[in-house]
């Protein structure tokens, strides 16, 4: 009996104009940890939809599950044969409860139409005990972490007879703690001979947790390697066609007023006492796990979560944090970790939203919009950020995610910020995007402007900042120069500190 569960020949998709998979071979062995990696736009999309039965590849591709010919695969089917597919928004009810959640599969499939509480629970409790989680059963999924949602998720995957289990970018938004907690659901996984697919661009994790990492690069798979003959630096590579290389931000302060300054600033239940200066064409790094209060601090100083004490100076004069108009008033920016939520609007055009935060300085006379120095400001950003896009009418949803984060950038580098936050900003960008917006960054700095980043990735932070904050429930616990400090010395500060 082959030790193969899956094994695809010769997979090709082709939409319109676009090759998204291109002749390839993929294969995963029975309860084996296997991570597909590769930039947006790579096909690792398509492949998942292969695979889960969602898309049908073009003639000539072959598909073999646990030794079985698959002419034309249905999501239904796919399911039967024990497969599937986590993507990142989950699919949860957030108004129903844990156990709900994880048994709705079954009563569907069961199609019962009377259900008792207790049969309810019971396929709960049993999904939860093959991989020896324990959640709340009658509290609702809404109310939970992301971490216990994730664990909801695969507990329903489990309801099923489950041979393959693939996630989707697990791991975006769970704390560290989390993500050795998922790990060990992975590992359990493993051991019931159910096989893991990850989908991911955390390069440490996947070395973490996977065995073997299959690279697709343009539609085209690049090889299958053994995790244990690839590092950083050679994994990058394989997906990138590039030598990506992190070195700490060079950055001398001269003798001069601070740009920014936080004194003893907080807000009950978010953070206190957070005491910190800001050079002029510094990045300062803002570190820690999810909840230490990061973001709540950033939104203090945009205006959005007015704090309940402590003062903020910008070049000397104190601020009044009352609303986002005033601090974008006073020069201070804000990008979003969201960025599809609450640092764009999905359906307008790529124009509108590199526009949108300095439409009143194109108006003409009697208030309309001087359309020469709209198209000619929107085209300078476009040119500037390197933004890849048809058309500026194009809507920006259309574009990959490090395309969208420039648009997020080039809109706030459009108010000529004097400090600007910027909230993950390489969040669910590939390697080669991410390099391409911390130079974007790090070229903002040179200019004069005082940057401050927030980010969970240690790599990112050494890696692009002179001079981080490490921050645990709500206070700032460490202070560290990035030029005297390596990746592994902060990401062992960020968890003394988190314990």
């Amino acid at each position: 009996m082959s030790d193969l569960f899956l094994s695809m020949q010769n997979v090709s998709k082709r939409y319109t104009g676009v090759q998204a998979l291109d002749q390839v071979d993929f294969e995963i062995r029975r309860g084996e940890v296997h991570c597909l990696a590769g930039e947006n736009g790579s096909g690792k999309s398509t492949l998942i939809k292969i695979i889960s039965g969602v898309v049908q590849p073009d003639g000539g591709s072959e598909i073999v599950v646990e030794e079985q010919q698959i002419t034309h695969q249905t999501s239904i089917e796919s399911m039967r044969l024990g497969i599937e597919v986590i993507y990142q928004d989950l699919s949860l009810f957030p108004n129903m409860t844990v156990s709900q959640n994880i048994a709705l599969n079954e009563i569907i499939e069961n199609k019962s139409r009377l259900v008792a509480k207790k049969h309810e629970a019971e396929i709960a409790q049993a999904a939860m005990d093959r991989v020896g989680v324990n959640l709340p059963l009658g509290e609702l999924v809404g109310d939970l972490s992301m971490g216990d949602q994730q664990l909801v998720a695969i507990c329903r995957a489990l309801t099923s007879d489950v041979r393959l289990l693939i996630m989707d970018e697990p791991t975006t938004a769970l704390t560290r703690k989390e993500i050795q907690g998922l790990f060990r659901v992975v590992a359990e996984l493993k051991s019931q001979g159910i096989a893991s697919m990850f989908v991911s661009h955390k390069l440490g994790e996947i070395f973490e947790i996977a065995e073997r990492v299959t690279v697709l690069r343009d539609g085209r798979k690049v090889g299958t390697y053994s995790c244990s003959d690839l590092d950083d630096a050679k994994l990058s590579y394989l997906m990138t066609g590039q030598t990506v290389e992190y070195t700490p931000y060079n950055f001398e302060a001269a003798k001069q007023q601070p740009l920014l300054e936080v004194r003893n600033l907080s807000k009950k239940g978010n953070f206190a006492d957070v005491s910190f200066a800001l050079a002029p064409g510094e990045i300062l790094g803002v570190t820690g796990l999810l909840g230490s209060g990061r973001t709540e601090l950033a939104l203090s100083l945009f205006g959005m979560n007015r704090p309940d004490s402590g003062e903020v100076y910008l070049n000397g004069d104190r601020l009044s944090l009352g609303s986002v108009g005033k601090s974008v008033r006073a020069g201070i920016g804000y990008v979003p970790e969201n960025r599809l939520v609450q640092g764009l609007v999905m359906p307008q055009s790529v124009g509108r939203n590199i526009v949108v935060t300095t439409v009143r300085r194109l108006l003409a006379k009697l208030g309309l919009i001087d359309r020469d120095r709209y198209r000619e400001n929107i085209d300078e950003w476009i040119d500037r950020l390197s933004i890849k896009v048809p058309s500026a009418q194009s809507p920006v949803r259309t574009l990959s995610g490090g395309n969208q984060q420039r648009v997020v950038l080039a809109k706030w580098m459009a108010t000529a910020p004097k400090v600007l936050i910027l909230d993950g900003p390489t969040v669910g960008i590939d390697v080669a995007a991410k390099s391409a917006i911390h130079t974007i960054i790090r070229d903002l700095a040179k200019s004069g402007v005082g940057v401050i980043i927030i980010s969970d990735e240690v790599v990112e932070v050494h890696g692009t900042c002179n001079r981080a904050l490490v921050m645990n429930r709500g206070r700032i616990k460490a202070e560290l120069d990035m030029a005297s400090t390596s990746a592994h010395e902060l990401q062992d500060a960020v968890q003394q500190v988190s314990v």
